[in-house]
């Protein structure tokens, strides 16, 4: 999927291409975005904007994913991009996009903003999980490696039945917040042939190793992203875990 296995999570509003050039060298992989597709998230957007969060709101959501992927062109990691759409047309547009750039397509399952989450789009998702079917195997079928972002303690969701979810419908890759329940990492792992990336709290050697310990592939970093010190010291933590593991 990526080396080495340590990931930049996206951040709303903040993570572009030269958000990822700027540490590029410590990473395998960087989710940008996210970035809401159809008219309904881009109006939730719009009114999250206006309450003071940051989101990327560009005229066009689908050339602004190609415009940034092609900016990382040469770079030496491996891009992906963050969408929220409740529509599949604008999925699938921006599937064939990243299948061109080799990028991961991440849908957006983990969102928890109450305008998302009011269009369908977002942790909804997690409570809809034939909606959520549609919109791997759409993004799947137009070739693109897909990645769903999810978190952990939603209720009545059960994140192992979301994992073989997605695995039935054609995703490559799950995108887990932790939030506190950090052995739910182990839970997925285990419940799907998914390669499993841990986020939440990665931020030194400690942290990256219980993910690990829990069989995660990879981990990213979220709010530290912008740290150096913090990524170099979380891919070494990566690299010294996975040579180990080649040699078992």
């Amino acid at each position: 999927m990526f080396r080495p296995r340590v990931a930049l999570a996206s951040l709303s509003g903040q993570s572009d291409a030269a958000w990822a050039r700027s540490v590029e060298k410590h990473v395998g992989c960087a989710f940008l975005g996210g970035v809401a597709l159809d008219g309904p998230t881009r109006e939730a957007a719009r009114r999250m904007v206006d309450r003071d969060r940051e989101e990327f709101l560009p005229d066009d959501p689908v050339a602004f994913v190609d415009e940034q992927l092609a900016a990382l062109a040469d770079a030496p990691l491996r891009p992906a991009f963050n969408v929220r759409s409740v529509s599949l047309a604008p999925i699938e547009r921006a599937a064939r996009v990243c299948s061109r750039h080799d990028a991961l397509l991440e849908l957006n399952a983990h969102c928890r903003q109450t305008e998302m989450c009011a269009t369908g789009a977002g942790q909804s998702l997690l409570r809809d999980p034939e909606r959520l079917a549609e919109q791997v195997k759409t993004a799947a079928d137009e070739g693109a490696t897909v990645s769903v972002k999810v978190r952990t303690e939603v209720d009545a969701v059960d994140l192992t039945a979301i994992a073989r979810t997605v695995e039935t419908a054609g995703g490559d890759a799950i995108h887990v917040d932790a939030m506190d329940s950090e052995v739910v990492v182990a839970d997925i792992a285990d419940a799907a042939d998914l390669f499993v990336i841990a986020n939440n709290g990665v931020r030194d050697r400690a942290t990256a190793t219980e993910y690990f310990e829990y069989g995660a592939d990879a981990v990213s970093v979220g709010r530290a992203s912008d740290d150096p010190a913090v990524l170099r010291a979380v891919r070494e933590t990566a690299d010294d875990w996975f040579a180990r593991e080649a040699i078992r």
